[in-house]
């Protein structure tokens, strides 16, 4: 292995040759204190940033055992060190010095979820860091300045690496903070589980976002406050006990007027599948994992689903049992997404009236009288719900308020009134009968058939060259194809759709084989991912720019590709 003089002298020497020369550098180089890897040189200053890597011994590090001890732990500790990391880059912003992407480091930035990423892994015996990075190599035109790279990997980044890198004694405090916190999240995941919860939302949080393009929390927001009656207390082992109110597996309608905080509570639901930093307000804002949300999506693809628990009849003859479109209609969009959400094992639906198809979730005793029910084909969300749960165990979540037919199927009422929360179970039941309403049908239904099978779809070739983009949080295209994924609102970072993106990649080249099912395939690919972290996502090298997606947001990615063959099998 290289030295880093050796890396100094090399870089002299070729300053103001031709960018290509700087291709010469890739390889390894000791460092005091940390291994820094040249892994990928870019072509010249306007293309993608080169990519770097430093990997710290364990030793050097010095983060004591008890840090890493369980990966809850170790992906908490590796946000934090990569949420250090950019800060350290930030107070050095040197972008704009020389030509194209001269200047610039960058990594990931991660926001108020903790998720995991390649950016920054550690072992969990060694206790060595590696963490990855991208570096503009600085050029004058299209020539190498090497004095600034030198500056950059001789003086900014070891300060980086010993800041954010290495254990801190002085410090301890704050790195315990993270761990605690992270210690205490995974005890509430688990007495979800013991005590037949869906979601726990502690006392005090904050559940209101800043705006619309901003996830902090809002200022001078009325903190949540539970009602009596859906009050639990939770023994964790750091915050102690804790009280909050905890939404029982069942059947939950949130109500209220408009602007009174229904969505608000609904949306901090759905990010509760992630865990969230100290300071965040929903540090304790707990949904079980694989709560998914649901809504409709006019226009999305459906490959050979089995709608018929809801669907029936149709017009021009189609099977409702192998119900295949290029142009979904509101209804048959959402009717897909629930019961795909069931083959990919969500033990939640989180729903929102707002995004709904209105016919899809209810219709009223009126339009039932003048509609005959041979006349339509579709057999409402309100009629399913409670077959839902008590034949799949799939609770639901709903936010609505413009039917109180709902109130005849809820186990749980909860009025958000100004952002509180009140329990009027009883008085939306006795309302309800009062006013005459008849229950929902609540009709029983043929359980769907999943036994769908992916086939190779053939349209990739060389799968080294297929490339892959990403559209921020919209969507990525994989060789021109493109793949919208602009309604899956439970995606909180542009890496997770880079990583989907890499993902199907992933499986189309190397785990569908044409035989194995749409749940085979999911857990293949959960097994992948599981056993050696978002890295599978890489074919030649590990990168930065990767945070792992979750079983819910690849299945429907899958689910979403129109270039895929899905069949019965």
């Amino acid at each position: 292995m290289k030295s880093a003089d050796d890396l100094k002298r090399m870089l002299h020497d070729m300053d103001h040759r031709s960018y290509p020369s700087y291709k010469q550098t890739k390889g390894e180089y000791r460092f005091d204190g940390y291994i820094l890897s040249i892994d990928h040189v870019q072509g010249d200053p306007f293309a993608s940033p080169s990519r770097v890597s430093v990997r710290v011994d364990g030793a050097r590090a010095g983060f004591p055992p008890e840090f890493r001890a369980g990966k809850h732990r170790r992906t908490a500790l590796e946000d934090e060190l990569a949420r250090r990391f950019a800060r350290a880059i930030k107070k050095n912003d040197r972008r704009g010095s020389g030509s194209g992407k001269s200047g610039l480091i960058s990594s990931s930035r991660p926001g108020q979820e903790v998720l995991e990423r390649t950016c920054c892994r550690i072992d969990p015996d060694s206790g060595e860091v590696v963490f990855r990075m991208e570096i503009g190599f600085p050029a004058f035109g299209r020539s190498i300045n090497a004095g600034e790279l030198i500056h950059m990997l001789f003086e900014l980044l070891p300060e980086y690496v010993k800041s954010a890198l290495t254990y801190h004694k002085d410090k301890h405090d704050s790195y315990m903070e993270v761990l605690n916190l992270a210690d205490d999240r995974l005890a509430i995941r688990k007495a979800l589980d013991e005590r037949g919860l869906a979601a726990f939302v502690a006392d005090g949080a904050i559940l209101p976002r800043r705006s619309g393009v901003s996830d902090l929390p809002m200022e001078k927001a009325v903190p949540f406050r539970s009602p009596d009656s859906l009050k639990v207390t939770l023994s964790l082992p750091h915050a102690g006990e804790i009280t909050g109110m905890g939404i029982k597996r069942g059947i939950t309608l949130i109500v209220g007027g408009g602007y009174h905080g229904k969505s608000t509570l609904l949306q901090a639901l759905e990010k509760g599948v992630y865990d969230h930093i100290k300071g965040d307000g929903r540090e304790y804002v707990i949904t079980e994992s694989t709560a998914m949300k649901i809504r409709s999506e006019d226009g999305r693809c459906v490959h050979s689903e089995d709608i018929s628990l809801f669907i029936s009849n149709l017009p021009d003859g189609r099977d409702a049992g192998n119900f295949s479109t290029e142009d979904a209609s509101g209804s048959t969009s959402q009717a897909a997404n629930v019961i795909e959400a069931a083959e990919c094992g969500a033990g939640t639906l989180l729903i929102d009236e707002d995004t709904c198809a209105t016919n899809f979730m209810v219709r009223d005793e009126l339009m039932q009288r003048v509609i005959n029910k041979d006349k339509e084909p579709i057999t409402p969300f309100i009629d399913r719900m409670r077959y839902i749960f008590d034949s799949f165990g799939i609770s639901c979540v709903l936010a609505a308020g413009s039917s109180g037919a709902f109130f005849g199927v809820a186990d749980t009422v909860i009025q958000m009134d100004s952002y509180v929360p009140y329990d009027i179970t009883d008085r939306a039941r006795s309302e309800y009968e009062k006013a005459g309403y008849r229950p929902p049908d609540d009709t029983e239904g043929q359980e769907p058939d999943f036994n769908r099978v992916i086939s190779r779809c053939g349209i990739f070739g060389d799968g080294d060259r297929v490339k892959v983009r990403s559209h921020g949080r919209d969507g990525f295209s994989i060789d021109h194809e493109e793949v919208d994924v602009r309604y899956l609102e439970q995606l909180v970072d542009n890496e997770q759709t880079l990583a989907l993106a890499q993902t199907v990649k992933l499986a189309v080249l190397d785990i569908i084989d044409g035989s194995t099912t749409f749940r085979g395939v999911l857990d293949r690919i959960e097994k992948r991912l599981e056993t050696d972290g978002p890295e599978a996502l890489c074919k030649r090298m590990p990168v930065c720019g990767y945070a792992r997606p979750r079983r819910q947001e690849i299945a429907a990615a899958l689910n979403r590709c129109r270039f895929l063959r899905i069949a019965r099998k």
